[in-house]
C-alpha cells in the first residue's frame, strides 16, 4: 500500500467547507486537476459517480463513507492495473479554525509496482487544491456576511 496525507488549517467554518465537498459541481472550481465530476444520486454513502481528471478518461468512483460536516471517502477501482485508489477528506474543528486533511492510498496486487508513481502524480497537486478549497470557503463566508 502507498499513502500520502496532507493537512491545513483554515479560518473557514466546517459547514462552509462541507457545502463545497457535498456540492460535486464545485469540485472543478477548487480542484484544477478535475475536468468533470458528477454523481448518480445524492451525496451519501454508496452513491456512484464519474470523475474525469484533466486530460484523462472518465473514471467511476463510489462514495464509501459520508459523514456530514466530518468528511467523506471514495474509492476508484482500476481493475486493468490491479489497483484501487482510496481518497479520504476529513474536517475537524480546531482552536484556530478548521483542520482539513486529505489522504490518498493505493492498494491492490499491483500497488507496490505502480503505486509510488500514481501517488507521486496524485499527491503533487493536493496541497494547492486544499488551499484553493479553503480560500473559496473563506470567500463564500465573506460574501454571505455582506
Amino acid at each position: 500500500m502507498c499513502t500520502f496525507e496532507h493537512s491545513i488549517t483554515t479560518q473557514a467554518k466546517v459547514e462552509t467547507i462541507w457545502e463545497l465537498y457535498s456540492d460535486i459541481t464545485s469540485w472543478t472550481v477548487w480542484d484544477e486537476g478535475i475536468e468533470h465530476a458528477s454523481l448518480e444520486g445524492p451525496f451519501v454513502t454508496g452513491t456512484y459517480g464519474l470523475l474525469q481528471p484533466r486530460g484523462q478518461d472518465k473514471l467511476s468512483f463510489r462514495l464509501t463513507e459520508v459523514e456530514p460536516r466530518h468528511g467523506f471517502s471514495d474509492v476508484t477501482d482500476i481493475p486493468a492495473m490491479g489497483m484501487q485508489i482510496r481518497f479520504s477528506h476529513r474536517l475537524k474543528n480546531a482552536q484556530d479554525g478548521t483542520s482539513i486533511t486529505h489522504a490518498v492510498s493505493i492498494i491492490g496486487p499491483n500497488a507496490e509496482r505502480f503505486g509510488q508513481e500514481f501517488i507521486a502524480e496524485l499527491s503533487q497537486g493536493i496541497p494547492q487544491t486544499m488551499e484553493r478549497l479553503a480560500a473559496l470557503a473563506v470567500e463564500r463566508e465573506r460574501e454571505h456576511e455582506s
